[in-house]
């Protein structure tokens, strides 16, 4: 089922969010929920929060930059990078920091450079609740911290300087209020 994501200016996306555990009811069909709703708005990541739940629970599926000639060395690696991350806690970040240009579905039309540091260290449970630790680099390593950003409470706008957030100030500020076109369903906050 597509479920409506939730957009700038929703308290759940400020908060930061709560552990689950293994009987939390119907995991299974929201996982599966949170993929078809990343999928329908082309998205490459989707966190609980974004549909109105402060779990700390985020899915990614990296395989559309697989087919990206930026990353023809890993596109292997992309093509099979689809996570389930529950309760996932960064352990560490190292390695340079690095610029990309970030977007996010609860922030349509809003795109910055953001600098983040290349590789991270992360514990997390996977959707059969096996304990995972891996240290990733590259832009699966951006993704997961963009995604692990929003059950942190914590928006890619964040990180601009006070001049570029002078700047998409009016677009945040019509987002909150619904006045933005999305190609996918939205909910904005009342």
């Amino acid at each position: 089922m597509i479920l409506p994501i939730r957009a700038f200016g929703d308290p759940v996306l400020r908060q930061t969010a709560t552990d689950i555990d293994k009987d939390y009811k119907n995991l299974s069909q929201l996982i599966a929920n949170m993929f078809e709703t990343m999928y329908d708005a082309y998205g490459v990541g989707l966190a609980a929060p974004q549909i109105g739940l402060a779990i700390r629970l985020f899915v990614i599926d990296l395989t559309p930059f697989a087919e990206d000639d930026a990353y023809e060395e890993i596109s292997e690696e992309l093509k099979s990078f689809k996570k389930v991350f529950i309760n996932p806690k960064i352990i560490e970040k190292k390695g340079e920091e690095w610029k990309f240009n970030e977007g996010c579905l609860s922030i349509p039309g809003v795109r910055e450079d953001v600098s983040r540091p290349e590789t991270i260290v992360i514990e997390y449970y996977d959707e059969n609740w096996n304990l995972q630790k891996e240290e990733i680099s590259d832009i699966r390593a951006r993704v997961i911290q963009h995604e692990y950003d929003h059950i942190e409470g914590i928006l890619f706008t964040d990180y601009l300087s006070a001049f570029k957030k002078k700047l998409v100030q009016n677009k945040l500020k019509n987002i909150s209020k619904g006045n933005v076109k999305a190609d996918y369903k939205m909910q904005f906050p009342n």
